[in-house]
């Protein structure tokens, strides 16, 4: 069995493993480790939560090891699309270079420019930045990248998605030619190897697993759901999660809850806690403090339920997560894989249970297709028979009366109106062969004539009006 000490990596790494607690490499780092050291490119793909991070921090040590960064020149560039996962990453090189002097600094959006400039210009051995913040930076004359040796890309799928396309390929164009790159990501998708091959030159690929598998710790289950009545879904969706979260018992020591929309996230955390769930919302919305705050309390154990957007599911790596539910089905295949990989992580047991509705249905296939796994059903708590309706809504169905009953209703109204106006109320007729204009109060008698019966008194003057103009005529 491979060791990490097999791997060629400093005494002074080796020193911050051990006291880490870590001996044996996952499949990923012994495959990936040796072709990072050699100084080739390396293209890795491997289940979330099986050590990637590690896979290019270790190697990365130990070959900036020697060496000194200059002023506003990084030696090294980490790009990660979430400010979640760079400080993760950061968080690691805190764990392994312990031992080594290396500096670094952490580029992320919602923290001030100035401690983040300092930093720069004290000059930075590893370099851990979003695209949107680093180009900040670069754009106002504050960094440098002509010095970048060795560039990382932490999910290389989700980074090369269309929308940062063009900040990736800025970000490289401004580094050497020469530099090692590392790309590493639980999935990837062809059309998006293709790009990766602009970037990559002859790299070592390392595929540990079939692209786009869940974890065999996982256990994963299915709940169909369909509501009531349609304005009743979101509140019966809910009530449906808080059964599952209810029927999983003491097994259930904390949870992920994801959702698609953000305001779908902050609903659905206050609505359980407002049933005495302790749980909080973290999306792209929050500001930088609160989310971490939010994380902190997570990993800490003093929050149990976490109601998250996909910001949380890529690559956080919170160790101890025994469930994840989703509250929808992802709209793409590929966050199912990074969602229920915050569960299961590092050999333990975990599970993952997913609400489908009717109309994510075409989603789910999509998702069976992609990790080749029919996902089993689960019957519904709640039963699987709608909700009844209220007894109002059903009286109130029952005695209203149809239209055209209430429109001979009026027409009666109208009939006895008509009846009880006395005839000394009314105006005097004009001769016939006469063409005048009536008073108002002759229009007035005119609409409670038999001619007009049914019209009520509420008869438009212009309309009383025609009828005496014939009358006349």
């Amino acid at each position: 069995m491979t060791k990490f000490s097999d791997l060629k990596l400093s005494p002074k790494v080796l020193k911050a493993i051990d006291e880490a607690g870590y001996e044996t490499p996952t499949p990923i780092q012994e495959g990936a480790i040796p072709h990072a050291l050699e100084g080739r490119d390396v293209l890795g793909i491997a289940q979330t939560g099986t050590g990637k991070t590690a896979s290019f921090t270790l190697p990365m040590i130990t070959a900036l090891a020697r060496g000194r960064a200059r002023a506003r020149m990084p030696r090294s560039l980490v790009l990660c699309p979430t400010r979640e996962l760079a400080a993760q990453v950061a968080e690691n090189f805190d764990t392994y270079a312990k031992h080594v002097k290396l500096t670094k600094a952490l580029l992320i959006g919602g923290v001030s420019f100035k401690e983040q400039d300092q930093a720069i210009d004290r000059g930075v051995d590893v370099l851990i930045a979003t695209p949107g913040r680093l180009l900040d930076h670069f754009e106002r004359g504050k960094l440098l990248l002509t010095g970048v040796q060795i560039m990382v890309v932490d999910e290389a799928d989700r980074m090369l998605d269309m929308g940062f396309i063009p900040d990736i390929e800025k970000i490289f164009s401004l580094t050497p030619f020469t530099r090692q790159t590392l790309f590493f990501s639980a999935t990837m998708a062809p059309e998006i190897e293709r790009i990766t091959n602009t970037f990559l030159s002859n790299p070592a690929r390392i595929e540990v697993a079939r692209q786009a598998t869940a974890s065999e710790t996982i256990t994963q289950e299915l709940c169909m759901f369909k509501a009531s009545r349609r304005d009743r879904a979101a509140s019966e969706k809910r009530k449906l999660l808080r059964a599952l979260i209810d029927r999983e018992g003491d097994a259930c020591t904390n949870a992920i809850i994801f959702c698609n929309r953000k305001t779908d996230v902050d609903i659905t955390a206050k609505s359980l806690k407002k049933y005495g769930y302790d749980a909080a919302p973290i999306h792209g919305d929050l500001e930088q403090s609160k989310r971490m705050e939010v994380l902190d309390g997570f990993r800490s154990g003093t929050l149990k339920f976490l109601c998250a957007s996909d910001v949380a599911a890529r690559g956080l790596d919170i160790p101890n997560v025994s469930h994840v539910f989703n509250y929808d089905v992802p709209g793409h295949a590929e966050d199912y894989v990074h969602r229920i990989g915050r569960t299961g992580r590092a050999g333990r047991d975990g599970k993952a249970i997913m609400i489908c509705e009717p109309r994510d249905e075409k989603n789910l296939d999509a998702v069976e297709r992609l990790i080749e796994t029919k996902i089993p059903r689960v019957d519904n708590p709640l039963g699987e028979k709608p909700a009844p309706r209220r007894e109002q809504d059903e009286k109130a169905k029952d005695s209203a009366p149809p239209k055209r009953a209430r429109r001979d209703k009026g027409d009666a109204k109208g009939d006895a109106k008509a009846k009880d106006t006395s005839p000394n109320d009314a105006a005097p007729q004009p001769a016939k062969d006469k063409k005048q204009p009536r008073a108002r109060g002759d229009r007035r008698a005119a609409k409670n004539d038999s001619k007009s019966v049914g019209m009520g008194d509420h008869l438009p003057d212009f309309i009383a009006k025609s009828f005496d103009e014939r009358r006349t005529g």
